[in-house]
């Protein structure tokens, strides 16, 4: 039996049920492919509509235009000399085949029977014909600059939403047998096919932007990136996917650049029933596309003919760029979003200030500075220049809801500034409320506010904002060890202790999960597991102030006073906080006091835990601390 077709630069495998344009694999709807086996079969002749109707939505009662749809699909992927409309009667497929095609079996049946009040051509139905568009003035080509991606991320965001707005409820998926939330979607990395694996950032870059878009739609539930993305080359079945970050649909693709030339294909998969539900394919010149973004959207809802989220386009354009060059520095800085060492967070300061050089109005770069600047702000700089670092990350972030007030991001990193740099507590808390508001599904704005909140006492709202970072982001450790912090700070020691432990098993370089749980472990009485946690590498300072304090409770003082005497010769007075907590919880008050004072008076960071910290408890009484309490002005 023959096992492919090469048509020009096209081969279809209909066993693997495959299309390869020049050799590389093409994201194609499970409807477009049995299309095209069915026209290859009969090319000799016209296929009627009925026909292909009935062979590729077998039993299902579907409309003319679902097969228009796919024609197009079809066309926009192969060219428009390979099928040809017959007028009045079908299709026939006009390319020259470069083997025999006579022994191709018939194309399997494509999808189950629908359930009862559920559309039964949802996969198809949903895809824009961009053909139709109304073209744009020359007025408006001459004025209209790249919003990259948006495009066509407005058409798959949109597709998506509409679809995912409508689509009842799946059953329980999870393995622990949570039900999985309706309307709720992963996107996963598109597929670099370009062959050029330094490109990776820019696939990488559209599948987050989207993810990022999607997010901001308060009916949705997206699995945030950090999971969505570990499954990245892995090769994982849809359904495992779908059970292990607990979504309905997966949503996937495949990107290949060619200079300024891009081609996106993406599809939907139900991850219950393991069929493709939308697919469609598209080209853009980068240097050409025009900012199409409402015109598009309002062609994919007439297509669709519904009137669902007339707002959602302007959230996915939201903050972003019409500069390529932008967009792709952009793009870089956000490969490295996560990391804390020295060097990778300069570079995501350069990567975003030559975002910011192509377009000064790009809001989410500055979003993006800010954060950075904010990290070097907080573990990196040394006294007494951190707070130059705090007031450029201020500037950063208020620059950038100058330009989009209604950016979620952009006023959570205002409120880690707030805090940790300013310990303005009750504005940190202002922005934190209306991060939250703006984007209640965004890990980022999630995982962020535990610190505003935990630390002035509101540990409810903090455990319970952690929890849903959580639940959108079960396979990032960072997730993990905010609600491990959001509980320590609540003083709920044995749920803490797990949910570091947790964090730590996710990914063993997240220090400050190891340091904590030690400190957990310590509350609970567990004083040899919690110097095994403090010892776990890597070691950074909360780690060696850590074993600092356990050491002393289990009577080795020699090592207790070397870890001191380590943290000393590395950080200096920039470790205040720290040794005043250690100094504390070695019934050292006046020393404690000192360093305390000291720690005032440089604006160490850590005071922003004053109110809170547990290791500080001991000084409580004390006039001396009580007054700087005051000074700091927390909230009741």
């Amino acid at each position: 039996m023959t096992q492919s077709v090469r048509f020009g630069s096209a081969e279809l495998r209909p066993a693997e049920r495959l299309l390869l344009i020049d050799g590389q694999p093409i994201v194609i709807g499970s409807r477009a492919l049995d299309l095209l086996t069915v026209l290859i079969m009969h090319r000799d002749r016209v296929v009627g509509k009925e026909e292909l109707l009935e062979t590729v939505w077998p039993g299902l009662v579907v409309e003319e235009n679902n097969l228009q749809v796919q024609i197009s699909t079809l066309r926009k992927i192969l060219g428009m000399g390979i099928i040809s409309t017959i007028t009045g009667l079908g299709y026939q497929f006009t390319a020259a085949v470069d083997n025999d095609f006579a022994t191709l079996q018939q194309p399997p049946k494509t999808a189950p029977q629908p359930a009862p009040g559920t559309n039964s051509a949802a996969d198809s139905s949903v895809v824009p014909d961009l053909a139709a568009l109304m073209p744009i003035s020359d007025a408006r080509q001459h004025r209209a600059s790249l919003f990259i991606g948006v495009g066509i991320l407005a058409i798959v965001g949109m597709t998506l939403l509409i679809y995912l707005r409508a689509r009842p409820e799946v059953s329980a998926l999870a393995p622990t047998g949570i039900p999985t939330p309706p309307h709720s979607v992963a996107v996963l990395p598109f597929a670099n096919m370009s062959g050029d694996a330094s490109q990776d950032y820019f696939s990488d870059g559209l599948s987050e932007e989207l993810l990022d878009s999607l997010s901001s739609i308060p009916d949705l539930h997206v699995a945030a990136r950090t999971s969505s993305f570990t499954f990245k080359d892995k090769g994982a079945k849809i359904a495992d996917i779908g059970r292990e970050l607990n979504v309905g649909a997966v949503l996937e693709g495949s990107v290949r650049k060619d200079g300024q030339h891009v081609r996106i294909n993406a599809q939907l998969v139900d991850v219950a029933t393991g069929y493709e539900l939308w697919s469609h394919s598209y080209d853009r010149d980068i240097t050409n596309i025009l900012a199409l973004e409402t015109e598009i959207a309002a062609a994919v809802t007439k297509t669709l003919q519904a009137t669902l989220l007339p707002n959602a386009s302007a959230m996915i354009e939201l903050g972003g760029t019409h500069n390529a060059q932008a967009f792709d520095a952009y793009l870089q800085g956000e490969t490295l979003e996560g990391r804390i060492d020295k060097e990778a967070v300069l570079t995501r300061i350069a990567a975003y200030e030559e975002a910011i050089h192509r377009d000064p109005n790009f809001a989410k770069a500055y979003v993006g500075k800010a954060a950075a600047l904010d990290d070097f702000g907080g573990s990196i700089a040394a006294s007494p220049t951190v707070h130059e670092y705090y007031e450029r990350a201020r500037a950063a972030a208020e620059k950038a809801l100058t330009l989009a007030p209604e950016l979620g991001r952009a006023h959570s990193v205002l409120a880690q500034i707030l805090l940790f740099g300013y310990f303005d507590f009750t504005q940190s808390l202002a922005e934190n409320d209306r991060a939250l508001s703006l984007s209640p599904g965004d890990t980022f704005v999630l995982r962020r506010s535990e610190s505003p909140l935990a630390l002035v006492g509101r540990a409810e709202s903090a455990v319970l904002n952690a929890q849903r970072a959580v639940a959108l982001d079960p396979i990032n450790g960072l997730s993990y060890v905010a609600l491990g912090f959001a509980l320590y700070h609540a003083r709920q020691y044995p749920q803490a202790m797990e949910a570091f432990n947790r964090a730590s098993s996710i990914n063993p370089q997240l220090g400050d999960a190891a340091a904590f749980r030690g400190l957990s472990y310590r509350r609970l009485g567990q004083l040899g597991a919690a110097s095994d946690s403090c010892e776990s590498p890597p070691i950074n300072i909360n780690n060696l102030a850590c074993l600092a304090i356990v050491y002393h409770e289990q009577g080795r003082i020699a090592e207790a006073e070397a870890a001191l005497t380590k943290i000393t010769r590395t950080y200096g007075e920039a470790a205040a906080i720290q040794y005043a907590e250690i100094y504390a919880q070695w019934n050292d008050v006046p020393t404690a006091l000192a360093w305390l004072n000291t720690a005032y008076h440089l604006r160490d960071v850590g005071l922003a835990s004053l109110k809170r910290n547990e290791l500080l408890d001991p000084l409580r009484a004390e006039p001396r601390f009580q007054a700087i309490e005051h000074k700091l002005n927390f909230p009741n």
